[in-house]
């Protein structure tokens, strides 16, 4: 049975709701997270977000040092699924898309990884505008916007698109490719429907600006567009009913939401947890949110990377694949050690 996005999102804990609606009518200072599903949602008010147990640094809204700290040498190991493994989940994804049940799908999978820092380290030494650590459980430092409220403007910042810098025209290139512009004109387009639920005039600030993303092994170029909304006068700080209607961020789940989270709980075959969910504050006057994405989980001592990336009718296995795998990076300066590599570990792959 298809369950809807509003039977999937938050309705195990009304508190939850509660609790960012009161916190934003009366503008006290908060902290939140919400997984992919919205099982497990938090809350802090800011004077409970103990730093030794939750750590966080969100467009410079913190609870820890401001402090840059020096990177030592460590090491970075990735062991990716096999090609085959990830074209099997490709082909489920694809065949809904040619019956017309998505037109976009975002495909996501866990990739172990090996690295001598802890989870607390790879937060301290990111260079990410929104990062957040939750103790034994997992860091994310993420470069992608949900949506911010100033006054009664609401905006959303969606990323669809990441080529690796170093390529010949590479900015040139991702701009140009045709399966690259479909799936974020559908994305925008979702935005845009999205913002109009809630706001009372939605309109494109800015269409596919490219932003540059530092890693440890290389440099990313990001595809990104701005969408804005003017929320309706009577707006009273109500973030809770807000986020509802607008969950889960449609730059990491597809269009139409619901048909496509059921898709991607078919094809993926694992729970996401906080990976894709979004996390955020509330500083008494700026609500701000970021998508839970480039995030590493603690899973019984076995560190996972998770990533994916979208797909439409016009995608290649292989090119997808390979987005996946690069997306998981430390966002460090490029290194010069011969400690400090991306260090890709996998078995030969047949095609």
């Amino acid at each position: 049975m298809l369950l809807s996005v509003s039977d999937l999102l938050l309705h195990t804990d009304p508190q939850f709701i509660r609790n960012l609606n009161d916190f934003g009518r009366r503008r006290s200072p908060f902290v939140f997270l919400i997984d992919f599903l919205g099982q497990q949602p938090r809350f802090w008010p800011l004077a409970e977000a103990d730093p030794s147990e939750v750590a966080f640094s969100l467009n410079g809204f913190t609870n820890t040092s401001h402090q840059e700290v020096a990177v030592p040498d460590f090491y970075f190991h990735k062991y990716p699924i096999s090609l085959a493994e990830y074209q099997s989940r490709f082909d489920h994804v694809v065949r809904n898309i040619k019956a017309g049940n998505s037109f976009l799908v975002n495909l996501s999978a866990p990739t172990p990884i090996q690295t001598s820092l802890s989870l607390r380290d790879i937060y301290e030494y990111s260079r990410a505008p929104y990062r957040f650590w939750l103790r034994d459980q997992f860091v994310c430092f993420s470069p992608e916007i949900f949506i911010r409220v100033q006054g009664k403007q609401i905006s959303s910042f969606p990323m669809k698109g990441t080529i690796d810098a170093s390529l010949p025209d590479a900015a040139q290139s991702i701009l140009n490719d045709p399966k690259e512009a479909a799936e974020h004109a559908t994305i925008v387009d979702l935005i845009r429907n999205d913002l109009s639920i809630v706001a009372r005039r939605v309109w494109v600030e800015r269409y596919r600006y490219l932003d540059q993303i530092q890693t440890h092994g290389k440099t990313l170029l990001q595809v990104s567009s701005e969408i804005a909304g003017l929320l309706p006068d009577e707006f009273d700080g109500s973030f809770g009913d807000l986020l509802v209607k607008l969950l889960p961020a449609g730059s990491i789940s597809g269009a139409p939401k619901p048909s496509t989270v059921q898709i991607i709980r078919e094809a993926e075959g694992y729970d996401r947890g906080y990976y894709t969910g979004i996390m955020g504050y509330f500083d008494g006057s700026t609500f701000e949110s970021a998508v839970m994405i480039r995030y590493i989980e603690n899973q019984n001592g076995q560190l996972l990377f998770k990533s994916g990336g979208g797909i439409t009718a016009r995608s290649q296995a292989h090119a997808e694949y390979q987005e996946l795998i690069d997306k998981v990076y430390l966002p460090f300066a490029h290194a010069s050690s011969p400690l400090l590599r991306d260090d890709l570990r996998q078995e030969p792959q047949t095609t």
